[in-house]
């Protein structure tokens, strides 16, 4: 019955949610948050524009969701009646108790949060965090950030929202009225965790007598983006949470009843994936590049118990272990199949930001290396011919194929 709900109510979400929110859609995910981000980074960064973000966190934002609210949502949302009403069921009388060490306490009525583990949950709050957005102006605003002619205030997965604008005044502006919108329906602002950030100077700003933290880099989804919109700070901060995998990883690699090649596929499946997450939007320079050629020879020596003072050839570790292609390979190869599933959308936010042109001017002297540079360097090809060549799916995955294998460690 959920499934047939969820189905019945995905037209609705899909109509009335904006492109500048991916959490819980189809065809969206982290790693196109993270990417805007890094590209928005970029783009202030090559113009000269200082650019002010305000991460904001909600407190127990899923599970302060007004029923009653909710449903005057969806009705102005334009979902019909009757499902509504189905939805209303799912919800109406629902009690809990707590089970502690001394028994467990008096039944008590649920009247707010969704479900948990509900799979329409998701589509739910998405309304709900979309009307309330809606209720603060952000889509009629001004403020925000200009990119190919198209204005960005703010970029959402589920509650985790960033807010941006050119000014620190306006910022401010948008932040005090999702504030307000957002109290207006249950939900309240963390303002000890909701951090702001600036390419430029920002000093801690005060709401209502508490104090929000001023940061140079921020944690979001799960990926380190700094100040300097730098890609290095996070590729050496996830190489050393591979480390870390590989040491507890350690016992499994001792093993003697474990065969070789099956040691190979487990690093692959549990190291490399924590290393690479969010890769798709690096800028590699050449010195991140030997970072990540000598982290895959240290896991590579770590998995035939080489000590680092055995006096042996990277050339002879490779031979043993047979890898397809070195690990920095795949990084190139997941931004390149980014780049073609990009590339192939007719329109998209991704697309635009990563296509697009900030107002401004560049600065005098070398460009610092940007995304689709690398692109570029890696394809050896010239946008043009590449807007052609990802078109045609198996000659793009032959390309691509190709450009991975011939990928040389620069430590080799």
């Amino acid at each position: 019955m959920l499934k047939i709900l969820q189905g019945r109510l995905k037209q609705y979400v899909d109509r009335e949610l904006p492109e500048v929110q991916a959490g819980f859609r189809r065809g969206r995910g982290t790693r196109d948050q993270i990417a805007n981000m890094r590209w928005i980074m970029e783009k202030a960064r090559e113009f000269q524009k200082d650019i002010y973000f305000c991460f904001i966190d909600y407190a127990k934002a899923f599970d302060c969701v007004d029923h009653s609210k909710l449903w005057q949502v969806l009705k102005e949302m334009g979902v019909p009646y009757h499902l509504i009403c189905l939805l209303r069921n799912l919800y109406v009388g629902q009690e809990a108790t707590v089970r502690t060490g001394y028994g467990t306490t008096d039944w008590f009525k649920i009247g707010k949060g969704v479900r948990q583990g509900c799979i329409l949950s998701p589509c739910l709050f998405n309304l709900y965090a979309e009307f309330i957005m809606r209720k603060a102006g952000l889509d009629e605003s001004q403020a925000g950030i200009k990119i190919a002619g198209r204005n960005i205030n703010n970029l959402r997965y589920a509650d985790d929202t960033t807010l941006m604008a050119e000014s620190e005044e306006e910022l401010k502006n948008l932040l005090m009225r999702v504030k307000e919108e957002s109290a207006k329906y249950g939900l309240k602002l963390n303002i000890k965790k909701t951090k702001i950030m600036a390419t430029g100077p920002i000093t801690s700003w005060q709401i209502e007598g508490e104090e929000m933290e001023a940061v140079r880099d921020f944690i979001l989804l799960g990926s380190m983006i700094t100040a300097d919109g730098d890609s290095s700070h996070e590729i050496k901060r996830r190489l050393l949470l591979g480390r870390k995998v590989m040491a507890n990883l350690d016992n499994i690699l001792k093993s003697r009843d474990i065969t070789l090649p099956t040691k190979v596929r487990i690093v692959k499946a549990m190291v490399f994936p924590v290393v690479m997450y969010g890769s798709e939007s690096w800028t590699i320079k050449k010195a991140d590049r030997r970072r990540i050629d000598a982290f895959e020879l240290w896991c590579w020596r770590r998995l035939l118990r080489v000590p680092w003072t055995a006096r042996r050839s990277n050339a002879s570790i490779l031979k043993e272990i047979r890898p397809e292609c070195s690990l920095e390979g795949q990084i190139v190869k997941l931004r390149l199949q980014y780049f073609g599933h990009l590339m192939r959308r007719e329109d998209s936010l991704e697309k635009t930001l990563m296509l697009g042109k900030m107002e401004g001017t560049r600065r005098r002297g070398r460009q610092r290396m940007r995304w689709l540079d690398s692109v570029l360097e890696a394809t050896n090809m010239s946008l043009t011919k590449l807007r052609e060549a990802v078109e045609d799916r198996s000659a793009w995955r032959a390309l691509v194929h190709g450009v991975t294998k011939s990928r040389t460690r620069l430590n080799d």
